[in-house]
């Protein structure tokens, strides 16, 4: 059996389904009444892409761990 822990849940999971659920207040209280906006005219649309935002804020970037572990090279 597979269990997740709470930490993968808070950090990578968590963002997504909040993104999402971002993404569908978007749609429902600014979206666009003459669905002539791609994103915010379809409910299905403006949850993939709050989640897919939600999802691009939850991973982490790999220069971000590359600058911690380089060494100081400033010269005096």
């Amino acid at each position: 059996m597979i269990t997740i822990s709470k930490e993968i849940i808070i950090k990578k999971i968590l963002p997504v389904i909040g993104g999402a659920a971002l993404g569908y207040a978007y749609y429902f209280f600014i979206g666009c009444r003459t669905n002539s906006c791609p994103i915010t005219s379809n409910p299905y649309i403006s949850v993939f892409y709050g989640a897919l935002i939600g999802l691009i804020w939850a991973v982490p970037s790999k220069r971000k761990k590359e600058m911690k572990n380089e060494p100081d090279n400033k010269k005096d």
